[in-house]
């Protein structure tokens, strides 16, 4: 299983920061985003086989093309943005973690505004046909 094999990786990666931590700190640092790079690589064929479901649900539906790369953009922004700060709490840059949590969220307000778009027009074609 996929999980468990990254769980693995994740408590070993732990394990050995926190041994190392006192003694040799940048040794800490090092296993640590060692362990990060290791498990991001193992989601790598899962996110190829989910955007393949995505583009077999968007042929499927005949949902525009572009509005399915913005959900994706959308929710890619949204996991990195956890993601870093979540790396950024881990090291104690709490106040940093916060300002790139608001930048994700801009970002995503910002890449959502075509959906929103198209989503009022749609609304406003109905309203013309009463």
């Amino acid at each position: 299983m996929d999980v468990m094999r990254i769980i693995g990786v994740a408590f070993i990666t732990a394990v050995t920061a926190a041994i190392l931590k006192p003694n040799k700190p940048e040794m800490s640092f090092a296993v640590t985003v060692t362990g990060i790079i290791v498990i991001l690589m193992f989601l790598v064929d899962s996110l190829q086989n989910t955007l393949k479901v995505f583009s077999t649900i968007a042929s499927v539906t005949g949902v525009e093309n572009g509005l399915l790369k913005i959900l994706l953009k959308i929710v890619g922004v949204g996991y990195i943005t956890e993601f870093g700060a979540g790396v950024l709490n881990d090291f104690g840059s709490h106040s940093v973690a916060d300002k790139v949590v608001l930048c994700g969220k801009v970002t995503i307000v910002m890449l959502s505004l075509p959906v929103i778009e198209s989503l009022l027009q749609l609304v406003g074609g109905f309203l013309k046909l009463v």
